[in-house]
């Protein structure tokens, strides 16, 4: 809660103390919690194994795999809706090749009567709303289906079903996307992956076979609108003139360390504002008491809440460098800046959660601003605040002819998944155990 709402008194000994608790006392911690207390793989890996202790009951065997004219792919969801994920992968689910797999949703979430609701609805070919349904009769329903492979999208996220893919329903089952860590799990065969999230040194810490991905593990959704206007800036909030800093990530991704660093800048930028995600009034005035504890005046902050996709992506046009923390990364929100054209700065971090941005940047071109230190992430904020020009080669760049940018060409990743799905389901087919690999 403390997290939620920026109240940072006394946040780094109580999170340190969490995870000493942790590890001391051998009593799991939420693992998405986890991972923005800490980026220690070692540590996150372990509480992982805690966690998933508690629904390996009894070690279910996967159903045999038997070969069949197309692979029964499910992807296992609470977010087929107005959601991050739904964003991201919808264009995956039209684009998969009907001549290869059949494609079901087996949506655990609520239908929210939002159009991209609508949109996924169609784009699978069959739709399973198994919201409110017990683990057990979910588990039983993809069993009974016959899904060969099982592809979970939450992990270990609010509204995850871990019970279900610990049932084993199917013969390969994977974790994609959702979860930027290790699920610690024996049920879990598959992780999906790219060498910049996941480098060699770390695959010690991934009790999944890891499959690493050309280009960026997080598929992306052309389809989504790109706004060429947006309302003005006094509409937000924002002044007329200087350069706009911002940060849309959820607030528990902010730490007092990232936020004295973007203190600094706006103490170098005289002009420029700062514009955070932050829908409640405690957040915000704890937010503001923070930046006049480091002598910068409140006013210089500036609120926004959440909105429909369109409408927030319209808002980037007004965003001249998009911020990222560590040692939770944006993800989603960084991939939204990047197709906005709008230039992001990151620091690489030491865990799957704090190198998504850097992934990112690499499958558009712009490794130049991965950033290794405070120092240099700190430098190369300041230099783009302070350079327009920069700023424009940079949305000029973004803006020539997007959709050939590896992040944002859907059909090549999409073809790169399906190789690794046809993959996985030969190794079973042939009665191999799962293995890593790269594409």
């Amino acid at each position: 809660m403390k997290q939620d709402l920026c109240d940072w008194r006394g946040l780094d000994a109580l999170a340190a103390r969490l995870v000493e608790q942790a590890e001391r006392v051998g009593q799991p911690l939420d693992p998405f919690r986890f991972l923005t207390l800490t980026d220690d793989e070692a540590a996150q890996q372990r509480n992982a194994r805690r966690w998933a202790r508690r629904f390996e009951t009894a070690r279910q065997q996967p159903r045999p795999a038997v070969a069949r004219d197309r692979i029964a792919l499910g992807y296992l969801s609470a977010d087929l809706q107005h959601h991050a994920t739904a964003h991201l992968m919808a264009q995956l689910f039209e684009l998969h090749d009907r001549r290869r797999f059949s494609v079901t949703a087996y949506s655990l979430g609520a239908d929210d009567g939002s159009a991209e609701r609508r949109r996924l609805l169609r784009a699978f070919d069959r739709f399973v709303d198994c919201a409110g349904l017990p683990a057990e009769a979910v588990a039983r329903r993809i069993a009974e289906e016959e899904t060969d492979i099982l592809i979970d999208l939450k992990g270990y996220t609010r509204d995850a079903a871990p019970r279900v893919l610990a049932a084993r329903p199917a013969p390969v089952q994977v974790q994609w996307i959702g979860f930027p860590g290790t699920l610690g799990a024996s049920f879990v065969d598959y992780l999906l992956a790219d060498r910049l999230v996941l480098p060699d040194p770390a695959r010690g810490f991934y009790d999944e076979r890891v499959v690493r991905l050309p280009g960026s593990y997080q598929v992306n959704d052309r389809r989504r609108p790109r706004p060429r206007t947006a309302p003005p800036r006094a509409a937000f909030g924002l002044p007329e003139g200087g350069p706009v800093a911002a940060c849309f990530n959820n607030p528990n991704k902010l730490t007092p360390k990232v936020f004295a660093l973007w203190m600094r800048l706006l103490a170098a930028v005289g002009d420029a504002t700062l514009w955070l995600l932050c829908d409640r009034a405690e957040g915000r005035a704890n937010l503001r008491a923070a930046a006049e504890g480091h002598g910068i005046d409140g006013r210089r902050l500036v609120f926004a809440t959440k909105l429909p996709l369109e409408a927030h992506l319209a808002r980037y046009r007004h965003v001249d460098l998009f911020l990222d923390t560590l040692p939770y990364n944006a993800h989603t929100t960084a991939s939204d800046a990047l197709w906005m054209g709008c230039p992001l700065v990151t620091r690489i971090g030491d865990s799957f959660a704090g190198r998504v941005a850097a992934s990112l940047l690499a499958a558009v071109g712009l490794e130049r601003y991965v950033t290794r230190t405070p120092e240099a992430y700190e430098a190369v904020a300041r230099r783009l605040l302070q350079s327009p020009e920069e700023r424009t080669a940079v949305r000029e760049h973004l803006a020539r002819n997007p959709e050939s940018l590896p992040l944002f060409d859907t059909p090549r990743t999409t073809a790169a998944v399906e190789r690794a799905y046809e993959t996985m389901w030969a190794r079973a087919l042939a009665g191999l155990a799962p293995q890593s690999f790269d594409l």
